[in-house]
């Protein structure tokens, strides 16, 4: 199964389309996901509308945004139903809605084509290139936001495998990286139930080794404390973890220092240990 099989990208593309919106000023956008016979369906709309385009299916090459995921590039026109460059199936539905000059944005995630952005115009005018590059732009970023989602349900779905309680399988120091990768990814996850779920998954595989101290007793880290340390299980240098965490390697050193104090250790690796003895790391 594909990574984006089980997923919805329609919360992510209408909040995309949102902050196009607001970016922009454009009166509406609107989008959809590309399915698997690569047609686009316009399922997420942001902006006063008829409704003429929601639910509507555009054919692959068809129309504005079906040449746009042929093509797999932004595409422009200042009079949708005056333009020669784009087949006319769809003008009723346009026209419909008053739209006239209009972007169309594929996302690409992995060489896949999962969804397209609009920004219409309702007169026949140039869009301008500020206006393009903020489609373009939200497009590149929805694209990033897809690939670390789909990357976090894979490693959580690799998980899923394996029993978490035995910590003498071959695979466990798999599971350790999986562990600290999903801290680092779940920063960038802008679902919260998708993070809400990978937060439950960390804190299920760093209780499993904790056995020796009460709960009351447990050190308090925060989480950044907790990202850098499972990194550093991992024997990451300081500027490894910097670099994957977008901080400079002075915080991460203060995030150490202050973790090995709470965790009453003398060296990063006596801190892990002790870490792993209280529940805090797996």
């Amino acid at each position: 199964m594909s990574p984006n099989a089980a997923a919805d990208d329609r919360p992510e593309i209408y909040r995309a389309l949102a902050r196009i919106r607001d970016a922009t000023g454009l009166p509406l956008t609107f989008g959809g996901e590309v399915g698997s016979g690569r047609q686009v369906k316009l399922s997420q709309i942001a902006g006063p509308n008829t409704g003429a385009l929601r639910g509507v299916s555009l054919e692959y090459g068809r129309g504005l945004g079906g040449k746009a995921v042929a093509q797999r590039r932004p595409l422009v026109v200042d009079d949708y139903v005056r333009s020669p460059g784009i087949s006319h199936d769809y003008d009723h539905i346009i026209m419909a809605e008053g739209l006239r000059a209009m972007v169309a944005v594929p996302v690409v995630v992995t060489r896949t084509v999962r969804g397209v952005l609009y920004g219409a115009l309702r007169s026949s005018m140039p869009l301008g290139d500020r206006v393009v590059q903020a489609v373009v732009e939200s497009a590149r970023e929805l694209e990033q936001g897809l690939a670390v989602r789909d990357e976090v349900t894979r490693r959580l779905a690799w998980l899923d495998r394996y029993d978490a309680t035995d910590c003498n399988r071959p695979h466990w120091e798999l599971v350790r990286e999986a562990y600290a990768e999903l801290r680092i990814l779940t920063q960038s996850v802008d679902d919260p139930v998708l993070r809400g779920r990978v937060r439950a998954v960390c804190e299920t595989l760093s209780a499993v080794t904790g056995r020796s101290a009460p709960r009351e007793n447990v050190p308090a880290l925060s989480a950044r404390e907790l990202d850098v340390l499972a990194c550093v299980a991992l024997g990451w240098t300081n500027h490894q973890i910097a670099e994957d965490l977008g901080i400079t390697t002075e915080t991460v050193k203060s995030y150490l220092r202050s973790t090995m104090r709470k965790l009453v250790a003398r060296s990063r690796m006596e801190a892990v240990v002790t870490a792993r003895r209280f529940g805090l790391l797996p």
